[in-house]
């Protein structure tokens, strides 16, 4: 995970993240890894889930929803267009969506933290161009739905070199309205879209609210439930076995919860 106020050397630095939770009467440690993933370790043969209370804002029409918009389960993902974990991260967030989300259980929303702010007296910036990326897919969604702002976004996150030190800039910009276009948009409307800053605001809302939910850095996900008012936190880049370990349980006590009313 990318975190919003760490130097640049903690991308490659094991991280500590401990989260205490007593679910299913056990306790979980989440350990951080430095490739962003989160691995459990469980004191029970009951998997237990943490959850976390916070300012989540809800999930409205207004959200970029991909699958059910009244999906039972709902993961909520804050995201930065050039964090190299949030591109690991989105084709899990694909195979989920493809697994579950077909079926109506899961809805993906996306929500962006671009980490484009200085994070040390320096002035020092992790990803310098994803505000501009972030108000790129938002000028997707302005001019073509929820569908091209997805189309977009896969597009993006297939092709945008991570902001490594062999690659520092990331993603050449001028490849945006490439983008656009690849993706069948109005390519003048879109750059007339980006250029004017239309969507910055719509940016910033999005990343202040991740920041009331404690979001520190990217990829940070909060798996939402019907039946429970506290979220689910995803703090990294879990892969597909970590969260099928989690939907798989909430699947069946949503259903459970269905069948008995």
């Amino acid at each position: 995970m990318d975190p919003q106020l760490q130097p640049k050397a903690a991308l490659n630095v094991p991280t500590a993240i401990i989260i205490a939770a007593v679910i299913i009467a056990i306790s979980i440690v989440w350990i951080k890894k430095p490739t962003g993933t989160i691995v459990s370790s469980i004191a029970s043969s009951t998997v237990g889930i943490p959850s976390l209370q916070t300012t989540l804002s809800p999930v409205t029409s207004g959200d970029h929803i991909l699958g059910n918009p009244n999906a039972p389960i709902k993961i909520v993902e804050f995201s930065d267009p050039s964090c190299p974990y949030c591109k690991v991260f989105y084709p899990v967030m694909q195979q989920v969506m493809n697994t579950y989300g077909a079926s109506g259980e899961v809805a993906w929303i996306y929500r962006a933290f671009p980490l484009d702010k200085p994070y040390d007296s320096a002035g020092d910036i992790l990803h310098p161009n994803a505000g501009h990326e972030s108000q790129a897919l938002e000028c997707a969604a302005v001019l073509g739905g929820n569908d091209k702002f997805w189309a977009y976004a896969n597009r993006l996150y297939s092709i945008t070199p991570s902001v490594t030190p062999a690659t520092p800039k990331g993603l050449d910009q001028t490849q945006l309205p490439v983008i656009a276009e690849y993706v069948g948009l109005n390519v003048s409307a879109f750059n007339t879209c980006l250029s004017s800053g239309q969507t910055a605001a719509t940016v910033n809302n999005e990343y202040e609210s991740g920041v009331a939910a404690g979001v520190d850095g990217t990829p940070y996900s909060f798996i939402v439930t019907s039946g429970s008012s506290t979220p689910i936190p995803v703090a990294g880049a879990d892969t597909y076995a970590q969260l099928k370990v989690i939907l798989d349980q909430l699947v069946s006590s949503e259903a459970s919860s269905s069948s008995a009313q």
